[in-house]
C-alpha cells in the first residue's frame, strides 16, 4: 500500500502540469504572506509603502530620486519606506528629530501622505499634528516659519484617527518597481508576461507533434 502510494507520488510530480500547478501555488502563498504578513508584524494597513512626491527630498540641486544622495536622512522618490503603525501618544515631535508619519489626505483619504511632524497638540483627548514635507519651504533642519511652511489639512494639524503609522525604516530604490507597477504600463506588462506563461506551458505543448520513436533493427 506504502509502495503504491509512493510511486503514485512520483508519478503525480512528474507530471508538468501539476509541477506547474503546484509553482502558482507556491507564488500565490508567497505573495499573500508577502501581503498580510508585514501587516501583522507592524501593525498597519500600509506597512510598506513607495515614496511617490519629493515633498520630503532635500535635493541639493539635483533630482530627487535617490541616485546622488541615496542615504540621506530624508526620503526621495522610489524610496521604499517601512512603516510601522504605535500609539499616537508616543509620536515624537521635537523637531527636526521629530518623527516621519504617514497618513490619509483629508480632502481625498486614499492618498498616504509621508510628513515630518512639527507639533502636535491635544484637544479633547484627541492628539493632532502639525507636518511638513523636510523639501517643502525652508528645508529640513531649518526652523519652519508659521503660516507658510506648515501643512495642515485641517486648522488644529491632522487627527490622530488619519495617522497610518511612522516610518521607520528607508530602502533606497526599491520603490521605483512599485511606482512601475502603478502606472499605466505596470499591470498590462503583468497580464502580459501571466498570459505569456500560460502559452508556454499549456497551449504550445498541445500544438507539439509527437515524433515517432525510430525502430531498432
Amino acid at each position: 500500500m506504502g509502495q503504491s502510494l509512493t510511486a503514485n507520488l512520483k508519478k503525480l510530480w512528474k507530471n508538468r502540469y501539476f509541477q506547474t500547478a503546484v509553482i502558482i501555488g507556491l507564488f500565490a502563498l508567497a505573495l499573500f504572506t508577502l501581503m498580510y504578513g508585514p501587516q501583522a508584524v507592524l501593525n498597519t494597513s500600509y506597512p510598506l509603502s513607495a515614496v511617490s512626491s519629493g515633498s520630503m527630498c532635500i535635493s541639493y540641486g539635483v533630482a530627487c530620486d535617490g541616485l546622488a544622495h541615496p542615504f540621506d536622512r530624508t526620503l526621495h522618490v522610489g524610496d521604499l519606506i517601512i512603516v510601522q503603525g504605535v500609539d499616537p501618544q508616543d509620536l515624537s515631535a521635537d523637531y527636526p528629530d521629530s518623527d516621519i508619519i504617514v497618513f490619509h489626505e483629508p480632502s481625498n483619504p486614499t492618498e498616504l501622505i509621508v510628513h515630518r511632524i512639527i507639533s502636535k497638540q491635544e484637544i479633547n483627548g484627541t492628539s493632532y499634528f502639525t507636518t511638513k514635507g523636510d523639501g517643502n519651504g525652508n528645508v529640513w533642519p531649518s526652523t519652519p516659519e508659521y503660516g507658510i511652511d506648515y501643512w495642515s489639512g485641517y486648522p488644529d494639524g491632522i487627527p490622530e484617527d488619519l495617522v497610518v503609522g511612522k516610518v521607520i525604516m528607508r530602502v533606497p530604490w526599491v520603490g521605483h518597481l512599485a511606482l512601475f507597477m502603478r502606472s499605466s504600463f505596470g499591470v498590462p506588462l503583468i497580464v502580459v508576461l501571466i498570459l505569456l506563461v500560460v502559452v508556454v506551458e499549456f497551449i504550445l505543448p498541445l500544438f507539439r507533434r509527437k515524433t515517432p520513436h525510430e525502430n531498432s533493427v
